[in-house]
């Protein structure tokens, strides 16, 4: 068995950057929906929150990694076009995609969203990470800030989240290899 630079590339951009960023948004949602002034001490709101306001940056930093590789790196492998005459397709993932009429789905659809929606991640992340910072411990005080976060830190996971299983489900059907 033998795994070639691109599949690398591939699992770096989906497995590695991807996976964090959805497991990163597990612990985000906790330690924002427990952000109570109720439930903690100043001492302890400020050091959640200077904890939070790391994990976010790093979170959003991730998720934008995972965009650039995407973008950068594995898409132009995935988009290649073959050589006229081609009859074997299989290390042009999109063609042979289209090749086939029960197949076409996965690139008309999956993969446009992919590339046209998939954006919202990183930049509703970044924004939960720049709502956090700017707020600071005053965060937990405000709910209508605390629902904006959710309500982008929601979107941000969606987004991932349906660009991962497009991704996951284009790449069984069609590997960038």
């Amino acid at each position: 068995m033998e795994i070639t630079s691109r599949e690398v590339w591939t699992f770096i951009h989906g497995m590695g950057f991807g996976a964090v960023f959805l497991l990163a948004f597990a612990g985000g949602l906790v330690e924002l929906y427990s952000m109570r002034p109720e439930w903690m001490t100043a001492e302890g709101m400020r050091t959640r929150v200077n904890r939070m306001k790391a994990g976010l940056w790093i979170m959003a930093g991730t998720v934008w990694l995972t965009v650039i590789t995407g973008t950068f790196i594995v898409y132009p492998w995935y988009r290649a076009a073959p050589p006229e005459g081609t009859t074997d397709l299989s290390i042009f993932p999109r063609s042979l995609l289209l090749s086939q009429p029960n197949t076409a789905g996965w690139h008309t659809f999956g993969m446009e969203w992919k590339e046209h929606v998939g954006w919202l991640a990183p930049i509703a992340a970044t924004v939960v990470a720049a709502i956090v910072s700017y707020y600071g411990p005053e965060i937990s005080r405000r709910m209508g800030e605390r629902r904006a976060v959710a309500i982008f830190f929601i979107i941000a996971f969606l987004a991932a989240a349906a660009a991962g299983a497009f991704g996951a489900f284009i790449t069984k059907a069609a590997a960038v290899r």
